[in-house]
């Protein structure tokens, strides 16, 4: 299974909603290119009506990560060349995981760099100095620092990451996680339809992510 389980404190703002949460655990390059993939195996339909993330027209993929995780910093650089093969019609999207008060640091700091234009182009660049180059990332305001070398007003990004629109935009997160039944990270879910489940590797996630999102564009 590529998942692994611990039970974590959940955010004292959310008010005791329960979940729990790990990163992967196996990152071993063994993604089988054959299709179809197994409901009830690599995937799982959720139940009806389906949750999306967001209202526009598109398919969607939206990838379940928190910079807290170091298998979503490996899968991040396989999950951006996927998102570059998909079909005209599927947007890649990414949702911070908030499972613990740690990892709300970093949904808010996503949020607000999200806010500010800078979030795409630092994505990688915020694993790598965290995992890589073990920069200090473990508060807000060290997360505004690394933003702040990259040319971010210090000041209006904490004023952003610590606004009320992000506390409910990540309230609204959690909820949907939960309904999605997501208790890992890096999770793929296909227009509120289809949640990745026991997958075997990195590279079959990304796999499993593009066959899911052309069954469901072809189905439109």
């Amino acid at each position: 299974m590529f998942k692994r389980f611990a039970s974590l404190r959940l955010l004292s703002l959310l008010g005791g909603l329960l979940l729990t949460t790990a990163c992967s655990a196996s990152n071993t390059s063994n993604a089988n290119s054959a299709t179809p993939y197994t409901e009830g195996k690599e995937y799982v339909t959720l139940p009806d009506p389906a949750q999306r993330y967001s209202a526009d027209g598109k398919v969607e993929v939206v990838e379940v990560f928190s910079y807290g995780c170091i298998h979503c910093a490996h899968f991040a650089p396989m999950a951006e060349a996927m998102s570059k093969q998909l079909p005209a019609g599927v947007e890649f999207k990414l949702l911070p995981a908030a499972f613990n008060d740690d990892w709300a640091l970093y949904a808010r700091a996503y949020y607000a760099a999200k806010k500010l234009g800078v979030s795409q182009q630092n994505h990688l660049e915020l694993f790598k100095a965290k995992f890589d180059d073990h920069y200090p990332l473990s508060s807000l305001e060290e997360l505004a620092d690394f933003y702040a070398k990259k040319g971010v007003n210090r000041d209006e990004f904490l004023r952003i990451a610590t606004s009320a629109e992000v506390t409910a935009q990540i309230n609204s997160d959690v909820a949907l996680i939960k309904r999605w039944k997501i208790t890992g990270t890096p999770t793929i879910v296909v227009d509120g339809k289809y949640r990745s489940d026991t997958v075997q590797s990195l590279d079959e996630l990304a796999a499993l992510a593009q066959w899911l999102a052309k069954r469901e564009l072809s189905g439109k």
